[in-house]
């Protein structure tokens, strides 16, 4: 006499959460969270620490403290905690959260294009974070050869492109409040700090 074996469905894997992350290894490598699913980065380049750094220096300065600014806030974009985004640098206007990571949309994200996050900044993370409700989106990418600033805004929940600038091109904008500056110096070697705001005003 046969015995008859069930098959048993396979168990579908867990979804990881933002907890789970507080597993990962300390090797410099960006993890984020995607419905579940890790999604990894490479450690962030020379390039990229100049230009966040420059960055965050330089809003922080112009805000004064009225904001919360910062480099590599983790975010979670959804209530499961299973979405998790690390933006580069994002401007926050509530105080700092009780548990380790933000659950509310920033006033602004930044990223910074990398060769590996081309599609993902541009694409994936452009509907993710406007999904979320983040009101203003930065994209800077400083591979080609002028660095570029790629300034977008939530409209009816989709981004819609505000400005884009070049080089020594000035950008401007009021969100998340007034800001004036020069893309090419959040790179470029030499005394940055008093040159990114762009030309001095006469009277």
């Amino acid at each position: 006499m046969s015995v008859m074996t069930t098959r048993h469905p396979d168990v579908p894997e867990r979804r990881l959460t933002a907890d789970d992350l507080e597993n990962t290894p300390d090797d410099g490598q960006r993890y984020e969270l995607v419905d579940g699913r890790l999604d990894v980065s490479p450690a962030p380049t020379n390039t990229h620490f100049r230009v966040a750094s420059r960055l965050n220096t330089y809003l922080n300065n112009l805000c004064q403290g009225e904001f919360e600014i910062g480099e590599g806030p983790g975010v979670n974009l959804n209530s499961e905690r299973t979405t998790h985004r690390i933006p580069d640098l994002a401007v926050f206007d509530c105080d700092m959260p009780e548990g380790k990571y933000f659950d509310v949309p920033p006033l602004l994200a930044v990223e910074i294009v990398s060769p590996e996050s081309v599609f993902r900044d541009n694409h994936i993370k452009r509907q993710e974070y406007a999904a979320f409700g983040i009101a203003s989106y930065w994209i800077i990418n400083p591979l080609a050869d002028k660095i570029g600033l790629l300034e977008l805004r939530l409209l009816d929940g989709q981004y819609q492109v505000v400005t884009q600038v070049y080089g020594e091109e000035v950008f401007e904008t009021d969100l998340p409040f007034p800001v004036k500056l020069v893309p090419h110096w959040l790179l470029a070697s030499g005394p940055w700090f008093k040159n990114l705001g762009g030309p001095a005003e006469r009277n």
